[in-house]
């Protein structure tokens, strides 16, 4: 719209013997003028390149709200943070019990005892739900703050992934001390451990973000995501071997991107036959995922506050 550039004086005389009805009827002008004017404040288009920078520009707001995230998760809780242990052990104990003493599945080809090897399968899992749990519903958790102030809103998906390392610190923790306790040895395998703990933090990032997004406008998805985490910790070879599953289903077993993340963190700890090739699969879906989930996110960016 081009801006048209007001006259500074009144078409009359200014030396008129009424100043004050001169004076009362220019501003009467001005005003009728301006609002007819509609100013309209858009985001502009960001690269990627620019979007992570402003992310990195925001760091500190990043940190902080992990930090918050950390202190509210425990805060007037008796035994404080140590429910971050106790929590994922009552979970082992509990598969453990119910895969390796009641129906008495098998550890596939390593021969260890059967706690260890649900453990090293929880490593992976224990991370992925947290992150998943906490991002469903991290932008609808901040709407106030969404509202008043400009910030990438990433940022709130992503803190609730820096605060999963908390309980991933726990699980790689406890799985030592077991394979401590027990007196295994230790897998020369384990140098392929940052690879499979970076795609699982990747898989929680690519989960966390889809579903932060969709909860903006589906709120339905903040109350499935319990119920899917439930029905996936059955799904995925936690405390059973993928092995197990007859051959014909392995593809379809697989494209649970989880599927790879556990058999590739298990065989890092206890060693045995290397994860079939379906793994690459589920590596596949997940970095796909993660791409596509990043894309949408920040398609609905610009109208996240005025949805929420």
């Amino acid at each position: 719209m081009k801006s048209l550039k007001l006259q500074k004086s009144f078409p009359f005389d200014s030396k008129l013997k009424f100043p004050l009805l001169y004076t009362t009827l220019s501003e009467s002008f001005r005003f009728l003028y301006t609002s007819l004017i509609k100013i309209v404040i858009e985001a502009g288009q960001f690269s990627f390149r620019q979007r992570f920078k402003e992310l990195f520009a925001y760091r500190e707001l990043l940190f902080t709200l992990a930090y918050r995230d950390i202190r509210v998760r425990y805060a007037q809780t008796a035994v404080g943070l140590a429910w971050a242990v106790v929590n994922p052990v009552l979970q082992i104990l509990l598969l453990s019990f119910v895969f390796g003493t009641i129906a008495k599945v098998g550890t596939g080809d390593s021969d260890i005892p059967h706690i260890i090897y649900t453990t090293a399968g929880m490593c992976g899992w224990v991370y992925f739900a947290n992150v998943l749990t906490g991002a469903s519903t991290s932008i609808i958790g901040a709407q106030a703050m969404i509202k008043k102030i400009y910030f990438p809103r990433l940022i709130l998906p992503l803190s609730k992934a820096l605060t999963g390392f908390i309980d991933l610190a726990v699980m790689l923790v406890i799985i030592f001390l077991l394979i401590l306790i027990y007196g295994l040895p230790l897998s020369p395998n384990l140098i392929y451990l940052p690879i499979f703990l970076s795609i699982a933090v990747l898989s929680g990032l690519a989960f966390g973000i889809w579903l932060s997004a969709l909860s903006i406008r589906y709120r339905d998805f903040t109350q499935i995501t319990p119920l899917l985490l439930r029905l996936g910790m059955y799904a995925t070879p936690i405390a059973y071997p993928a092995s197990a599953v007859p051959e014909k289903y392995q593809l379809v077993f697989y494209l649970n991107p989880m599927t790879g993340v556990i058999e590739g963190v298990r065989w890092c700890f206890v060693g045995g036959t290397a994860p079939s090739e379906y793994i690459y699969l589920s590596f596949f879906l997940i970095v796909g995922l993660f791409i596509s989930g990043m894309f949408y996110f920040f398609k609905i960016e610009r109208s996240i506050a005025d949805i929420v």
